[in-house]
């Protein structure tokens, strides 16, 4: 679990992310998210936080964030919010550095998720894609995956191949969660 002020750097990306406010701090009520993504055409995979409703902010720059078949552009001021369990995914395409607020409501465990993916990046763990491999992935997902998951393949098949690989990746040595 991460502590207010924490930092945490996405070398494969370049985003950055100050947790402003955690779990802890709000007896899990929400979790607030200072993250700074630099100009990229890469995108991060299709996604959903199945019990967690979380907004975007815009400090500076311009973000792009795709929900429900549409793309919209936030400039500084603008926010979005996403109900729970709709997909979606953001990148920056501007020519600067955006500034943006995350907020997830209830906290769960969104910031252990986020030092793990994080973790991922640093050691060369994620494809081309960013993604892990399924089954580096198993553990991890399964611990965290009342905040997020991955849309495709449907959850359930997700969750039968993370189950059948898990003893073997915990065999293998691999963790439920990397910091």
């Amino acid at each position: 679990m991460a502590n207010s002020g924490n930092e945490i750097t996405n070398p494969r990306s370049g985003q950055r992310m100050i947790f402003r406010k955690t779990g802890k701090d709000t007896n899990g009520t929400m979790a607030e998210i200072e993250s700074f993504n630099p100009p990229s055409q890469e995108r991060e995979p299709e996604h959903v936080h199945p019990q967690q409703r979380s907004s975007c902010e815009v400090i500076a720059g311009t973000i792009h964030f795709h929900m429900d078949g549409k793309t919209h552009i936030l400039k500084p001021g603008d926010s979005l919010e996403v109900p729970a369990g709709v997909p979606h995914y953001f990148w920056n395409e501007s020519a600067e550095e955006a500034h943006t607020i995350q907020r997830f409501y209830p906290a769960l465990e969104i910031d252990g998720f986020f030092k793990c993916y994080f973790a991922f990046a640093r050691n060369g763990m994620l494809n081309e894609k960013g993604l892990p491999s399924l089954l580096r992935m198993s553990r991890p997902m399964l611990k965290y995956q009342n905040e997020i998951r991955t849309v495709n393949p449907p959850w359930a098949v997700q969750k039968a191949v993370f189950t059948a690989l898990a003893p073997v990746a915990g065999l293998l040595g691999y963790k439920k969660t990397y910091e």
